[in-house]
């Protein structure tokens, strides 16, 4: 819930997937949401709003991650989108959220209220253009997230890491905010398959894991082959 101010547990550059448009980072509306919003914390696994609720905010993250997830029918959650610093999510077509939001780890979210952001942009053509392109790349990575899930386990996880590479800083270093129980659930994958699949390209040299959450690229050419 927007209201929650403490944490509460809950229960690219470039796309590099066959066939995938170029869908850069998103990093729009530069200053508005910090000149128009509040920022909030939220701590990790904490709500930020659930599905179904009033999208009367829209939400841009100042440093951490956010998931957003809906929970099926048999009880299996699928994640729907990773949103990383810089990016904006919570634009809703409806009244209402069609997914929940959690945050990752810990985050600082800058909020705006809807009506106040759509008021901006009915005034400043600039603002308006923005959103528009906000709500494009949006639209891309839905798609590209579609195109994902038809691919191998490899594919899939390979595709992962090339596109997590290109939305974060640090060259070969890929830092991974979330869980491999995350990853799984995004990619409609068991944890033990992202487990079996990570240490197969580490035995292959095209990648190697320091630790459970940081990835080094060791081989790009390989990785984008592997994806093609």
């Amino acid at each position: 819930m927007l209201m929650q101010t403490t944490p509460r547990n809950a229960s690219s550059t470039q796309a590099e997937c066959r066939g995938a448009r170029p869908v850069p980072p998103i990093r729009p509306l530069t200053g508005t949401f910090e000149m128009m919003g509040a920022p909030m914390s939220f701590g990790r696994n904490s709500e930020i709003y659930g599905e179904g609720e009033a999208a009367d905010y829209v939400y841009k993250i100042a440093s951490g991650a956010v998931r957003t997830y809906k929970v099926l029918a048999d009880g299996r959650r699928q994640v729907g989108a990773f949103h990383l610093a810089g990016d904006v999510f919570g634009l809703e077509v409806g009244d209402e959220h069609a997914f929940s939001a959690e945050a990752v780890s810990q985050a600082t979210v800058h909020v705006v209220k809807r009506n106040a952001l759509m008021g901006l942009a009915a005034r400043d053509s600039g603002v308006a253009r923005e959103l528009w392109t906000t709500t494009g790349r949006e639209l891309a990575r839905v798609q590209e997230h579609t195109l994902l899930l038809v691919k191998t386990a490899q594919e899939r996880v390979v595709g992962f890491l090339l596109d997590m590479a290109a939305r974060r800083p640090g060259g070969d270093m890929v830092e991974l905010p979330m869980s491999r129980q995350d990853i799984a659930d995004y990619l409609g994958l068991t944890i033990e398959t992202i487990s079996r699949t990570l240490t197969a390209l580490e035995n292959e040299a095209a990648i190697e894991l320091p630790n459970s959450r940081r990835v080094v690229l060791r081989n790009r050419p390989a990785l984008r082959q592997m994806n093609a």
